[in-house]
């Protein structure tokens, strides 16, 4: 293997590079079906592989696709009602400015009746906020007006009683908004029967049915044509019933996906709610990365940035204060922090009236749905040329005399055959190749994707893994690195302050009161309470401290309460004037707070080792001011290090008092204002202690040996970091923790792009990072041709998600924002979660080459039974009735049974499976073949000398003919049967480990078993069969039983470690040098 590439890329025609710009819409530009990723995929590349494929059922096939139509629709909606909003707001600004009302512009409507206990309508506050009305706000009463008149606090929020919040719900509405009804049970009915083969063979039936029922009376007459009839009427109905349980399956999880959990404020509590259960009147937390999830008010916010680029369609962040208070729902928090009044909810806002317009889910295609759709094509277009093949054929046999019936006489002969008899006769044989058709063309192929994507993703969620993409569900299946973020994903995220510095000295235990002074305690606790997004409730009956907020600010508010602080006391004891919220980039946020003296403080806190670089000066136990010098620096340090050394995370609390003159007192300008940032005083360092996850040095294990590499990309210390790595097993020892393999963020960041793609591979942990380092790193491994999975929890970590083949965020310290630009959530942000999604994605992928292999198995022995029995006998030994039960077990019920397999351990032993790898490996030929082989055989062997085997040829000869026909039929049905467990596991010696656990295996295979044998012993009418005698019944379990040693067998010869596919491409591609030499010559 060369040095430059990656040792993960597992073939070498696997050519994947990434990162962003001309690279993201890989694939081969003569192929329409190889499309490597459809996640940035252009509508013209989707479009051409729809032109390209081969289909019979276009609106069954593309159910599950992106319909580009509609998308286009939603498009023009979406900007017809961002529009209409603009001129509204443009009129009132345009009011506002001019002191004017402007023409055709119209005054909020006048009151209406106020409803129930409340003196507002919603009418009211809906034209409100819709309108961005400040002059309807102020006459109001502002925000504390509005508050009166819908009954909340504005500090406590709604009282947290079930029937006020159900009052409000009648009056106001509630969060949700009218959804499209769901496709019934009867649109999926229909659908099944828009298939062309399916709708000539009704047509065939008729025709038939009308000739039969014409020639030989409606008791006898009507089976020929009847049974036909039934067989699609089956084929429909057990289809139409399959689609309909994927589609509820898919329902369920899309309802998922907009289930958002945010916080808001009840009776003084803060509590998590879903978005849907947000009312009018409730008090909502917003911060950096949440969704706006209703119309409101701003009630207070520090350095509050919306991105409102969903509405309104600019990507201009707008700043928000007491002068534009107005908040739209489904905007984002770009920066900062605050609360908010919800004054208008669902059907009543924008984002209402654009969700009801847009609410039904328009589809996705996977890249592997789009690969099999080429494979049905292509075995499609065989299956038509082979079915007009036969065809021609029979045809011509028929009408030139060479057909017979049972009693060997001829069945046309010209100027004697009725009219009736010869079109009867070409009905049958035109009804043969059109099942032909039905049996070659693979229509549940690409829709096999659909179902086991299906399954896995209900099963996923069991798993803690929401998938909001249905590409990435398969694509994990060949990720080669996973990108983890440390807190919360590799650790617990349960954080709580074990060592602490203050006072130049270790303060054991940290919580130690007695060994500080009262002046220090007192800065700490106004640093601690009021430098917070978190909050502290004690509930009035007394009982244990409520503590919410991240899981570090927890952590230091839980220490602020042990120190003697009361929460709610200090905050009402100095007001917050300006704030800087925590940056990922800078690692540390400040806040100005105004003292009753007019006095301003400025506290700052972050990583240690960043905001003790910022200090000058520390407060020592006699309450004095004293100079940082070296020595005391290096003490720090050194604690510093020790303590991330010990997987610490170490935070640095500081303040700064300010002089008044230097403080803004303009509110513009203090909004301007940058918060000083040098000459501070260190007050503390703090280590929080955030345990290892149980079983994720496994889970990390197994991701090695399944030859996923996991790399821990943290923004936390870099000696913290690489004693994590330590413990989880991403660093094996010491001697492994050197550059490249741990670098710092701003190392990586200083380096070239060409030295950043020469050290990406090497690279297990990188400490100090910031969001755009890890961006950076996406994209250099994935220019070394690796499919990278990232996760991520902050708003910055968007890039990176969306720039990764698959994202993946957290769904307990995820941002909204995170969570949009993933393509799966975890929902208990565990690191053994993200590994289980690993084994689906590799299951999807088995799943669909067992059903491949199982399904060509049957196509390649139907197809040539039928043709070599059609062109040597002019008769074919699988009727149209026979071959649509073969296409129902081949199809649905066997997609059913295989696509929906469990995930094994079996699956981590391999390699990921590169995605431009041929989809049937050298295995599946082997075993494909061996089996076709083997059918075709012995059903031939019957077909031809089956009455000598069955001593039958002194029985008459229509009887003979029907039970060694029957034979043929039983025998095939039960050989799939049997080759269907041989399909569980192609590379296995023990096809039947784990079967009896997979209940719908099981229950699929004894039902297509007992309806065989009602098929054979009642049903020979509708099916042209007869009953056979047990000896026959043997006969045919024999001839299926034998499929599994065979398997054993076939599965000793070794295979080429080299495609097949490119044995042909290169013999094609000498064929071509040697003709072009020729041409050279004679041009010579």
């Amino acid at each position: 293997m060369s040095t430059g590439g990656s040792p993960y890329r597992r073939h070498r025609k696997d050519v994947e590079s990434g990162g962003s710009g001309d690279f993201q819409d890989y694939g081969s530009a003569c192929d329409p079906f190889d499309i490597v990723s459809t996640k940035s995929a252009s509508v013209d590349r989707l479009r051409r592989w729809r032109q390209a494929a081969l289909v019979l059922n276009a609106s069954r096939r593309f159910r599950y696709t992106l319909d580009l139509k509609k998308e286009e629709e939603k498009k023009k909606i979406i900007a017809k009602i961002r529009t209409h909003a603009q001129v509204i707001r443009a009129a009132y600004r345009f009011q506002a400015a001019a002191g004017s009302e402007p023409e055709g512009a119209q005054k909020a409507p006048p009151s209406p009746i106020p409803t129930g206990d409340y003196n507002v309508s919603p009418e009211q506050l809906a034209s409100m906020t819709r309108d961005h009305d400040f002059s309807a706000l102020q006459s109001f009463g502002g925000v504390q007006g509005v508050a009166e008149k819908l009954k909340t606090n504005p500090d406590k929020g709604i009282p947290d009683d079930e029937s006020k919040i159900l009052e409000r719900k009648n009056i106001f509405g509630s969060n949700t908004y009218p959804r499209k009804k769901a496709r019934s049970f009867w649109r999926f009915v229909f659908d099944a029967c828009r298939d062309t083969t399916l709708i000539i063979l009704m047509v065939a039936a008729a025709a038939s049915l009308a000739l039969g029922i014409k020639t030989e009376g409606i008791k006898e007459g009507w089976y020929d044509g009847g049974s036909i009839a039934l067989a699609v009427i089956i084929v429909i109905v057990v289809t139409a019933i399959s689609d309909y349980k994927q589609s509820l399956q898919f329902q369920n999880l899309n309802e998922e996906k907009q289930n958002i959990q945010l916080e808001v404020v009840r009776g003084g509590r803060r509590v998590k709610i879903s978005i849907f259960d947000i009312v009018v009147g409730d008090v909502i937390t917003l911060k950096i990365g949440d969704q706006v999830p209703a119309d409101g008010i701003l009630i207070s916010g520090h350095s509050l940035a919306m991105d409102e680029s969903s509405m309104t369609g600019e990507s201009k962040i707008v700043y928000k204060d007491h002068k534009s208070p107005f908040l739209m729902s489904g905007c984002k928090v770009a920066d900062g922090y605050g609360t908010m009044l919800a004054t208008s909810v669902g059907i009543n806002t924008e984002w209402g009236l654009l969700m009801a317009s847009i609410s039904e889910d328009n589809g996705e295609e996977t890249p592997l749905q789009v690969r099999l759709n080429g494979v049905a094509t292509f075995i499609g277009i065989v299956g038509l040329v082979v079915a007009v093949f036969v065809l021609v054929i029979l045809l011509i046999r028929f009408f030139t005399g060479h057909t017979r019936d049972a009693e060997r006489r001829v069945e046309f002969i010209a100027g004697k055959t009725s009219v009736g008899d010869a079109v009867d006769g070409a009905i049958k044989i035109f009804t043969v190749a059109v099942t032909i058709v039905v049996v070659a063309v693979p229509e549940g192929l690409p829709l096999a994707v659909t179902l086991t994507l299906a399954y896995s993703m209900r099963k996923m969620m069991a798993d803690k893994a929401l998938v909001r993409r249905l590409s990435a569900c398969e694509t994990m299946g060949s990720a080669t690195t996973i990108c983890s973020d440390k807190t919360g994903t590799l650790t617990l995220n349960k954080m709580t302050v074990v060592e602490a510095y203050i006072c130049g000295k270790k303060i054991d235990p940290p919580n130690n009161k007695s060994e500080l002074p009262s002046r220090v305690v007192s800065l700490l606790i106004e640093s601690v309470a009021q430098n917070t997004t978190g909050s502290v409730f004690l509930p009035e009956g007394g009982g244990d401290v409520e503590i919410s907020g991240s899981p570090t600010e927890k952590a230091i508010l839980q220490w602020g309460v042990t120190l003697g602080m009361n929460f709610e006391a200090v905050r009402s004891e100095s007001s917050i004037i300006h704030a800087f919220p925590f940056n990922s980039e800078k690692k540390r946020g400040g806040v100005a707070v105004k003292l009753p003296d007019n006095e301003v403080h400025v506290h700052w806190k972050g990583a240690a080792e960043i905001v003790l670089a910022a200090c000058t000066r520390y407060m020592d136990d006699n309450e004095q001011l004293v100079a940082l010098d070296e020595v005391k620096v290096e003490y720090y340090k050194k604690a510093i290090e020790d303590m991330a050394a010990g997987s610490l995370r170490c935070v640095a609390i500081a303040y700064r008092p300010c002089e008044g003159e230097t403080v803004p007192t303009d509110e513009d300008e203090l909004a301007q204002w940058e918060l000083p940032e040098g000459d501070l005083v260190l007050l503390a360092i703090v280590g929080l202690k955030d345990p290892c996850r149980p079983g994720v040095r496994e889970a990390v294990e197994l991701c090695v040996k399944a030859g996923v590499k996991v790399r821990m990309v943290t923004g936390d210390n870099l000696q913290t970091a690489k004693a994590i790595a330590l413990e989880c097993g991403i660093l094996r020892s010491d001697a492994d923790a050197t550059e490249p393999n741990l670098i710092e963020g701003k190392s990586f960041r200083a380096m070239t792009e060409g030295q950043r793609l020469e050290v990406a591979d090497s690279i297990s942990v990188m400490g100090r990072s910031s969001p755009n380092d890890k961006l950076l790193l996406v994209q250099a491994l994935r220019k070394r041709g690796h499919v990278v999975a990232v996760t991520g929890d902050g708003t910055n970590d968007a890039p990176a998600l969306h720039e990764a083949d698959i994202g993946l965020a957290m769904g307990i310290q995820g941002t909204e924002v995170a969570k949009e630009s993933s393509d799966i959530i975890i929902l208990d942000d565990n690191f053994a979660s993200v590994v289980k999604v690993v084994r689906w994605g590799r299951s999807v992928y088995a799943n669909i080459q067992k059903f491949i292999q199982f399904q060509l198995t049957v196509n390649v022995a139907a197809l040539i039974i039928n043709v070599v029995a059609a062109i040597s006998s002019g008769d074919v030994p699988l009727n149209a009735v026979q071959l649509l039960w073969v296409n129902l077990i081949m199809d649905t019920l066997g997609a059913l049974a295989l696509a929906t397999e469990p995930p094994t351990d079996h699956l981590m032993d391999r390699h990921p499976v590169g995605r431009r790898e041929p989809l049937i490996t050298n295995i599946m030929w082997r075993n494909l073949l061996i089996q076709a082989f083997y059918q075709v055989s012995v059903l031939l062997v019957l077909n031809f000398r089956g009455r000598e085997l069955l001593h039958s040829e002194h029985d008459p000869a229509e009887h003979a003919i029907k039970e060694k026909n029957t034979l043929i039929f039983n025998a095939f049905v039960l050989a799939q049967v049997f080759n269907e467990f041989n399909a569980r596991k192609p590379d296995e010696m023990n096809v039947f480990k784990g079967v009896t656990k997979n209940r719908l295996f099981m229950g699929i295979v004894g039902l297509t078993v007992v309806l065989q044998v009602l098929i054979i012993m009642f049903l020979g009418k509708f099916t042209t069969t007869v009953r056979l005698s047990w000896q026959l019944w043997l006969v045919s379990i024999v001839i299926g039983v034998i499929s599994w040693p065979l398997a054993v067998v076939g599965k000793l010869i070794p295979v080429s470690e080299k495609p097949f596919s490119e044995y042909f491409t290169n013999i094609f591609s000498s064929c071509k040098r040697h003709k072009n030499r020729g041409g050279n010559e004679d041009d010579g």
